[in-house]
Parts: C-alpha cells; sequence; structure tokens
C-alpha cells in the first residue's frame, strides 16, 4: 500500500515522465488517462505502471478506478492529479462552451479525482494529495486567461484542502512548474472566435501565444517535474508551494516581494 500511486493525465508529458519516474523507484503506479498507455515493469526496482481507462470529467470512472486499486493493492499511499488541457483566445473572444472546455479537465476534474479517493485515505488514516498547478497562477498570462485562472483555482483548492482533511492523517501539496517542454503546446486549442480576422485582439495574440509557445519548447524536461513529485512522495511532510528550477523558484520570490502594479507591467512586456 506503501508504495501505491493513483496518477491522473498518465498517458503523455509530466504525467508520464512522473509515472516511469515512480515506477523505476518501486511504485506501482495506476496511470489514469482517456487514451490509456501500455503497462509496464522495472525489473530492477519492482515498480509497476498498470493502466486504466478513465476520464476525470466523468466521476463514476474515478470510483471504479479506486475500487479497482483498492481491491487489488489495498490502498492508495498517493494521489496526483495532472490530468489538464489548454485554450488560448481573448476573454471577449471565448466562448461559456470553450470556458467549460476548460474548466471541466482542469479544475472539475482534480475535484472528482480528489472526491473520489477521499473516502478511502479517510479510512486509512494518512495518504498524499498532490495537484498540478502552473506559475501561471501567481504571474498570469495574457490570452492564457482562463488557463491562468483555473491554475489559481487550483492552487487556492489545494490550500484550503488541506486545513480540511489534515485532522484525517493526509498530507496536500501544489507543484507549480513553469515552461515544460511537453506536446501539450501542439495540443493547446484556440478559441474560435479568436482566430478570426475580425476579432480586435488576433494579432495580439497570435504574439502573446508565440512568445510563450517558445519559452515552453525551450523550457524544463518533464522529467525534473518528475523529480519534484518524487521528492514529494518520499517526503514525510510535504511543503504546500513547490516550484520546480532554481529560475522559476527565484521568479516566485521575486513576485513576492514587487507590487502587483509592476508585476503586471513586466508581464506586459514580455508578452
Amino acid at each position: 500500500m506503501n508504495k501505491t500511486i493513483l496518477l491522473t493525465g498518465g498517458s503523455a508529458g509530466i504525467g508520464k515522465a512522473t509515472a516511469l519516474c515512480l515506477m523505476k523507484n518501486g511504485y506501482t503506479v495506476y496511470a489514469l488517462s482517456r487514451s490509456g498507455c501500455p503497462n509496464q515493469q522495472d525489473a530492477a526496482s519492482g515498480g509497476k505502471l498498470i493502466s486504466i481507462c478513465a476520464d476525470v470529467t466523468k466521476p463514476q470512472t474515478l470510483e471504479q478506478a479506486v475500487a479497482q486499486i483498492v481491491s487489488e493493492q489495498g490502498g492508495i499511499y498517493g494521489v496526483i492529479c495532472n490530468a489538464g488541457n489548454g485554450i488560448a483566445g481573448a476573454v471577449e473572444d471565448t466562448s461559456l462552451t470553450e470556458l467549460e472546455y476548460q474548466f471541466a479537465t482542469n479544475y472539475y476534474g482534480v475535484v472528482n479525482t480528489v472526491q473520489a479517493c477521499l473516502p478511502q485515505l479517510r479510512a486509512q488514516g494518512w495518504g498524499k494529495i498532490i495537484t498540478v498547478s502552473s506559475m501561471a497562477a501567481v504571474a498570469p498570462i495574457p490570452f492564457q486567461t482562463f488557463y491562468s485562472s483555473v491554475k489559481s483555482a487550483i492552487l487556492a483548492f489545494t490550500e484550503a484542502l488541506s486545513l480540511e482533511i489534515k485532522p484525517f492523517g493526509i498530507d496536500c501539496a501544489c507543484v507549480l512548474p513553469g515552461d515544460v517542454k511537453t506536446n501539450f503546446t501542439n495540443a493547446r486549442k484556440y478559441t474560435e472566435a479568436s482566430t478570426s480576422e475580425n476579432s480586435v485582439y488576433t494579432k495580439a495574440m497570435k504574439q502573446a501565444v508565440g512568445t510563450m509557445e517558445k519559452d515552453e519548447q525551450n523550457g524544463m524536461s518533464p522529467d525534473a517535474i518528475a523529480q519534484t513529485m518524487l521528492k514529494l512522495i518520499k517526503k514525510k511532510r510535504m511543503p504546500m508551494r513547490n516550484i520546480p528550477g532554481f529560475s522559476y523558484k527565484a521568479l516566485s520570490f521575486i513576485i513576492d516581494c514587487v507590487p502587483a502594479s509592476f508585476k503586471m507591467w513586466v508581464i506586459g512586456k514580455l508578452y
């Protein structure tokens, strides 16, 4: 049980890197995703990667996954809420349907995953929950307004959740990655109205998103984020906010020290 991890979004990017890292360190990782991924086993450590097809926007599939894991392993040691997606576009150019798409996986998916796991974690009297936010939660990005918003919501959710479930021996942490080089960049969707030449935001949006995507493709390896996850899982008590990479830690420190107006001026210059 002490080596059993439930991980969402385990088929690609940060999730895949984390699943493989934990497996190579002897953990049994149940990688949840809509598309599924190959089952694997590491002979040296005895770790396993077991794929489960589940959709974080559909609570029943998560409940079924938890039941399977408990049946096979006796419990769950850690839960990593990693599944996510991204949309780009101006606020005025974003429909309610597109907004719901952004929040369904990124925020409600985290809530659904946590709610599916909490009864088991409470019954055990211990466990770990790790959520994945973003530096965009503390340094919001223009034309990624709703992505930034949902990542801020995840951070606040995790901090408040930690207070509610601390009496049950459950520990919480949030990881805030900066730019990471994954297929997330290519998978990003654009709001329909934002791609129209009739939009007054199109030129500025393309410039801002282009800058961000260039930064992503020159960003950290997902393996670096996976190492952060491994360190957290191994800790007796996890710190709440975890920012991989020295430069991003320094950036976060500076953000906390300067006036909000100055922070927004700098972000505006960058994008």
